[in-house]
């Protein structure tokens, strides 16, 4: 879990950033969406409204109908660690309104998850353990971002479609596995605090906290969205969805006297210019790119034209 010291004098942020969230194990290197709660949480206490600004983008922002009904990720093998195949899914087959007689999913659940972590779900077999689906479960939002999802066989099925794999893989949660993830972001500025603009697009630079992994040497980037994830750990009953917001630093007079510590398990922790030249994992681009396009910030080299304006 992060770990952040805030006051209202703070000069210094410490963050440990560990890979974990609500269902999901904090070893896979797959898994970066970098849970900042405490930060979150702090900020609405600490912090007067004027300089945070917070928002949600809808799932709809990145998944079009035609998105909603596939997944590309979800289908890769083997398995993130281990060594299990899925059953191959013809794009043609993956959305469930299309008859497949002969679909035979392998079944897989890691043996960390069998082990019954505190933070997972038991196996549905279990006689002792009742599940409320689509609904909240005590302490478990057992409710898709995604809408209503179907049941079969006592079982949650993925609302976008087959993976080739049943079980929970490595996640905990039968059905959504809920993930919050901040992004932190100021305008880049000079020495004299003037916002610095793109030389060729002429649109204010935006940056965002970072954080490159030890392990995997990727860029860990929280996302801006809300909905299902195309996550290579998602199986034909257990999925990742994460809703994400965006902190922004209109004034730059507080970001700017906050130097960041990386913690044990981040290699780099540093402020970095979002534009499309970012190499960011999986489908994480587009999420940056929301963000600019909410802030009217810099993303592509491309200037604006008359006929453009």
């Amino acid at each position: 879990m992060a770990r952040c010291c805030l006051a209202r004098t703070v000069t210094v942020v410490s963050l440990t950033v560990n890979l974990s969230a609500v269902g999901l194990p904090a070893s896979s290197c797959h898994l970066l969406h970098p849970l900042l709660q405490p930060l979150r949480e702090v900020a609405y206490s600490v912090y007067p409204a004027h300089w945070f600004h917070l928002y949600s983008v809808n799932m709809s922002s990145y998944y079009d109908s035609k998105e909603k009904s596939h997944h590309s990720k979800a289908l890769t093998s083997p398995y993130p660690g281990s060594s299990v195949e899925r059953s191959k899914v013809p794009s043609d087959k993956v959305g469930w309104l299309v008859e497949w007689k002969d679909y035979s999913p392998v079944e897989y659940t890691a043996a960390s998850i069998l082990a019954g972590p505190k933070w997972a779900d038991p196996q549905i077999s279990d006689k002792h353990f009742s599940l409320k689906f689509n609904e909240k479960d005590g302490q478990v939002e057992r409710k898709s971002l995604s809408g209503l999802y179907k049941i079969e066989n006592g079982r949650p099925r993925n609302p976008v479609g087959r993976t080739g794999l049943v079980g929970r893989g490595l996640l905990g949660r039968w059905g959504p596995n809920h993930a919050a993830d901040p992004i932190i972001t100021r305008w880049k500025r000079d020495k004299s605090g003037s916002r610095i603009a793109h030389p060729v697009s002429g649109k204010n630079i935006l940056q965002f906290v970072a954080i490159k992994r030890k392990d995997c040497g990727e860029w860990a980037i929280p996302g801006v969205y809300k909905g299902y994830v195309d996550d290579p750990r998602n199986t034909d009953n257990a999925w990742l969805e994460t809703e994400a917001v965006n902190y922004h630093d209109e004034s730059g007079e507080t970001m700017d006297n906050m130097p960041l510590e990386a913690g044990d398990d981040a290699g780099k922790v540093k402020w970095v210019d979002i534009s499309e030249k970012l190499k960011l994992y999986a489908n994480h681009s587009h999420f940056i790119k929301l963000v600019a396009e909410k802030r009217g910030a810099h993303w592509m080299e491309e200037p604006v034209t008359d006929c453009q304006k």
